[in-house]
């Protein structure tokens, strides 16, 4: 009983706290476009979240079965315990103004806590996700730019306004579905292996990713209401770190962020929706120019792949060899 709960409070706290990271970022960007009312982006964002992992979830398989040999009968509490330094690290990194990144950290805190007791790691399957991670920001920036680019040249006619308005739709649309499809199913891998403990009240081997309808909806309206909850702070570090002048700014980022991540889907690999949306923003701006580029922000992917992946896989692994002797 007493794991059964801590299992269901540390996928509570992992949703909510996603909804925080992720969600509030998706939303923050989508509500600089004018005149945005934050329940019609939410109700948007939530329903990917419902219908998409019915038809895919191989992303959060990867977070199951590609990192470390979590069928070993210790698996389910190696995976607790690398999603509760995720969230540690993340949380502590958060509170002393450091870039971060939450996917970063659960793949990093699995990888470890696997190693600390003793079960195989899957170093090529790591090695495999950490090199499409690092890439993904790299194809947002590159899309950034170029679509920022194409956006200059596009000439002002009598209806562009709405236009505009439908385009942001579709591409706003678009990266809530690429998010859904990858980076969202970290919160569908910690709810399954959870709810597999909550239901026999004892600790094992992780069972499948078994998504339903109710399991996916719950899912979606913790993150929204998680995301609400961050949106505004969120948004205005948006309008202050990066230089989103022009609704067409948004449009191009939103496009960039979401080509990056559905690509990344392909090969079944996590990637950071919020480094990936970073990378779309310095991309656009950069294609003005420069100056215009918030270099700061750049930084600020690397340095949370500097302190976010090494510190929780070295927690990881502390808190592994701790456990062992359970």
């Amino acid at each position: 009983m007493t794991w059964a709960i801590a299992f269901a409070a540390v996928a509570l706290a992992f949703v909510w706290v996603t909804g925080v990271n992720d969600g509030a970022a998706l939303l923050g960007l989508s509500g600089r476009f004018p005149r945005s009312p934050m329940l019609p982006l939410a109700a948007l964002l939530l329903v990917p979240l419902v219908v998409v992992p019915q038809f895919t979830v191989t992303v959060a398989r990867t977070f199951t079965e590609g990192l470390t040999d979590l069928g070993d009968r210790r698996g389910a509490l190696a995976f607790l315990l690398g999603v509760t330094v995720a969230l540690a690290v993340v949380g502590g990194l958060s509170r002393r103004g450091l870039p971060t990144s939450l996917t970063l950290a659960i793949v990093g805190g699995i990888g470890g806590a696997g190693l600390g007791m003793g079960l195989d790691v899957s170093w090529r399957g790591i090695a495999l996700v950490l090199l499409i991670g690092a890439a993904a920001p790299l194809v947002g920036l590159c899309a950034g730019y170029a679509l920022g680019r194409a956006s200059r040249r596009v000439p002002s006619f009598t209806r562009m306004s709405g236009a505009l308005r439908a385009v942001h739709v579709l591409a706003y649309s678009a990266q809530c579905a690429a998010y859904a499809a990858n980076d969202g199913q970290k919160m569908l891998a910690v709810v399954s292996v959870a709810r597999h403990v909550v239901s026999t009240r004892k600790l094992g081997a992780v069972g499948p990713v078994q998504p339903t309808p109710l399991v996916l909806a719950a899912i979606a309206v913790v993150f929204c209401a998680g995301a609400l909850s961050a949106v505004h702070r969120v948004g205005d570090r948006l309008g202050r770190g990066l230089v989103l002048a022009r609704p067409l700014h948004v449009v191009s980022t939103e496009a960039a962020a979401a080509a990056s991540v559905a690509a990344s889907s392909i090969a079944g690999a996590p990637v950071s929706m919020t480094q990936s949306i970073t990378a779309g923003v310095v991309g656009v701006a950069a294609s003005e120019g420069t100056s215009r580029v918030r270099w700061q922000n750049v930084l600020g992917i690397g340095a949370a792949w500097v302190f976010t992946l090494p510190l929780a896989f070295a927690a990881g692994a502390l808190g592994g060899l701790a456990m062992r002797t359970l």
